[in-house]
């Protein structure tokens, strides 16, 4: 029974450990204590929409067998579009990554110093933080195994122990279920709140995911008849997900605080009004989320690398490895020297804005070539939500690019 469980579980969980990073813990974080529990919708509606995103490049990988990248070079569409969307995704995932990865790596650690304080290290003019070293050897390692089943393990037993972190320091808040149940339901739109629901729904619904999801259903599975497998890891992941997300915003709603710049200081928060222990579990999960995430990100830009230049895109290939160390590199780099790379993250997030909305509007044509997909194309039904998703994700990308110009 165990094993059987056990062998229906893997690439659902892994998208939850990639969009589930530092970055959406801090601005979870961020939302709770500024607007309290009413933009809880926005989690419930990201969640709802990254499920039908998902889905579609879930299908769309394991009927066809090929990835979205292959699947666009191979003559769906006109050669100079295809040359553009190509580029467009190889500077999103492979620089976008770059960049966000020492911000994964920088999370992990501040997890860690959290509980045991900041070990200073000086190298010349420079210091170091050796947490940052240790935390992208760690991922390092297990990238260059080349083991996937490893890889998947790893990460499943960190989601698992960050949900359970997260979930008991909402509890801990004691929040009121009806409270809770408004903030779901209610689809409130408090003074000053848009750029937070665009930041909901940008680091729930995240293009990299896509292709990642899209490459690693393939390393699991190969047959149609487990597609409702696959499906099922994938909505229970993500609902898992938008539970996690849920419960520190939970949290955060329930300590005040003054001001807060990361979720650092909301387990500091939590540390003088429930004791030390509520400390430990925030700083944990913040560390599980951030090993999960520095795992995920260079798997993302390996699979989108290799696709666009067509090689042979699989863990066992050292050409696939040394690129995702590369990126752990770069991030370690960034992170343990304490850099800003705000312009390298800027262009990433504009090329992401510019992305999603096309990256959803080729999934749904897609999904609905009968060519392609046969009987498992889209219905009306699904048709309408995915015109929704990209109306969605085009005024998001709108309000993204408006806001960084």
């Amino acid at each position: 029974m165990h094993k059987r469980i056990l062998q229906n579980i893997g690439p659902g969980t892994l998208i939850t450990a990639a969009f589930i990073g530092p970055g959406t813990v801090t601005l979870c974080s961020l939302v709770g204590v500024l607007f309290g529990l009413n933009l809880l919708w926005a989690i419930g509606v990201s969640i709802l929409a990254a499920i039908a995103l998902q889905s579609m490049a879930v299908r769309l990988s394991i009927i066809t067998g090929q990835g979205i990248v292959p699947l666009i070079q191979n003559g769906l569409i006109p050669k100079g579009i295809k040359i553009f969307f190509t580029g467009l995704i190889f500077g999103a995932i492979l620089v976008g990554n770059t960049a966000y990865e020492a911000g994964n790596i920088s999370g992990a650690v501040l997890g860690i110093e959290t509980i045991f304080g900041n070990i200073p290290f000086v190298l010349g003019n420079t210091s170091v933080n050796l947490y940052s070293i240790g935390v992208g050897l760690i991922a390092g390692i297990l990238l260059w195994l080349g083991k996937y089943k490893l890889i998947e393990r790893t990460l499943i037993g960190m989601v698992v122990i960050m949900s359970g972190t997260f979930l008991i320091t909402a509890i801990t808040t004691a929040p009121s279920f009806v409270e809770i149940v408004k903030g779901l339901f209610s689809f409130s739109y408090p003074k000053g709140s848009l750029l937070s629901i665009i930041g909901l729904v940008g680091t729930t619904i995240v293009p990299y995911n896509l292709f990642l999801h899209s490459a690693l259903v393939r390393e699991k599975w190969n047959s149609k008849s487990q597609l409702p497998n696959a499906l099922h890891d994938m909505r229970i992941a993500i609902g898992l997900g938008g539970i996690i997300s849920i419960s520190i915003i939970i949290t955060a709603a329930g300590v005040q605080l003054n001001t807060i710049e990361n979720a650092a200081d909301l387990a500091l928060g939590l540390e003088s009004l429930f004791g030390a222990s509520a400390k430990y579990f925030l700083s944990f999960g913040l560390f599980s989320a951030g090993v999960t995430s520095t795992l995920t990100a260079p798997l993302a830009a390996a699979y989108v690398t290799c696709d666009c230049f067509q090689w042979k895109a699989n863990l066992s290939e050292k050409r696939f490895r040394l690129i995702g160390l590369f990126i752990i590199l770069f991030g370690v780099v960034i992170s343990a020297s304490g850099l800003k790379l705000i312009l390298i993250i800027q262009f990433a997030q504009i090329i992401n804005g510019i992305l999603l909305p096309l990256i959803a509007a080729i999934l749904l044509w897609m999904i609905n070539n009968s060519k392609l997909m046969g009987s498992y194309k889209n219905n009306n039904i699904q048709n309408i939500i995915g015109v929704g998703i990209v109306l969605i994700t085009l005024f998001l990308s709108y309000r993204t690019l408006v806001f960084l110009f």
